[in-house]
């Protein structure tokens, strides 16, 4: 357990404008689905995963977008990119609608860059990679498998929040208590302006011994020191070098927040959490969402009746 920093960081005052996401992973749990197919290219309904996650760092005012990616990741770059071929047809069938919702997902000239993590070091080592890119300037992390699905987007609640204190941020959201042996979870204490500072993060507790229900969701926002922390770490669970233990170490001179998501939080990299947020999402598309929940009712009728 570490002291509660009081202190503002020295990068207090600057924008969060860079974004890392590491998809440099195998996706071994859907094989033989991402047997070609990169696991952040599978569709939650009609959009990719890594496109989710994108719109949510794009709604929160991130400028430039970090991908650390491995071999055979080809399509996420193809997908952030022009597809000349494809634009000249819808052109030439008039499906203009189709032309401008490809536009509209396009980040702009430059704001895209791609580095690779050559070896399969852990999370750490991917956020690692991205260092140069970065510079030294505060950064968000976002993990492509987990989805936020709420009113607010999740990285703009912490942004703001960053913006306010210069604290590092992690999101977190409640899972039932004999649940926390799954997750990484933060031990935090109240502050009077009705936030809370984490002093310490466990890694999968055992049962009965977790410091909360609040469970590490996968968004950071992270001060550029995080980075002369990795390059010195030592590896550690699963033999690679976790951010978490990185992190422990930064907390040790820098206060870190904890933001409540207040909305569904989706882990994609496992089969259930994958079919679930296909269901939540089409649910919520106005277009089509009263139509899916009577073909998923009729669905489950079907199947008592069997």
């Amino acid at each position: 357990m570490f002291p509660l920093q009081t202190s503002k960081p020295e990068t207090y005052s600057m924008r969060i404008r860079k974004a890392v996401f590491p998809v440099a992973g195998l996706g071994t749990r859907f094989l033989p689905a991402t047997k070609a197919i990169p696991k952040e290219m599978l569709p939650v309904v009609d959009r990719p995963v890594i496109q989710h996650v994108v719109d949510e760092a794009r709604a929160a005012g991130i400028e430039h977008f970090i991908f650390v990616t491995g071999r055979n990741k080809g399509t996420i770059e193809d997908h952030f990119d022009i597809a000349f071929e494809l634009d000249h047809t819808l052109a030439s069938r008039n499906r203009h609608a189709d032309l401008a919702l490809l536009a509209d997902d396009l980040p702009g000239a430059g704001q895209t860059s791609f580095t690779r993590q050559q070896a399969p070091l852990g999370l750490g080592h991917a956020v690692w990679c991205a260092r140069e890119l970065v510079g030294d300037e505060p950064f968000a992390v976002l993990l492509p498998d987990m989805l936020h699905h709420g009113i607010e987007p999740c990285l703009k609640g912490m942004i703001e929040q960053h913006t306010k204190t210069g604290a590092n941020s992690v999101s977190v959201y409640a899972v039932p208590m004999e649940q926390t042996p799954s997750y990484g979870i933060i031990d935090a204490v109240p502050l009077a302006d009705g936030s809370q500072q984490i002093r310490n993060m466990v890694e999968k507790p055992a049962a009965g011994t977790a410091p909360s229900n609040l469970a590490i969701s996968g968004r950071y926002v992270l001060s550029p020191k995080i980075f002369d922390i990795l390059g010195r770490q030592q590896k550690g669970a699963g033999g690679e070098i976790q951010l978490t233990d990185a992190m422990l170490t930064l907390l040790e001179t820098e206060k870190f927040l904890a933001h409540v998501f207040d909305g569904e939080v989706f882990d994609t990299g496992t089969k259930i959490g994958f079919l679930t947020a296909n269901v939540a999402y089409a649910l919520a598309r106005p277009e089509f969402g009263s139509l899916a929940r009577s073909e998923i009712e009729k669905l489950l009728a079907r199947r008592q009746n069997t």
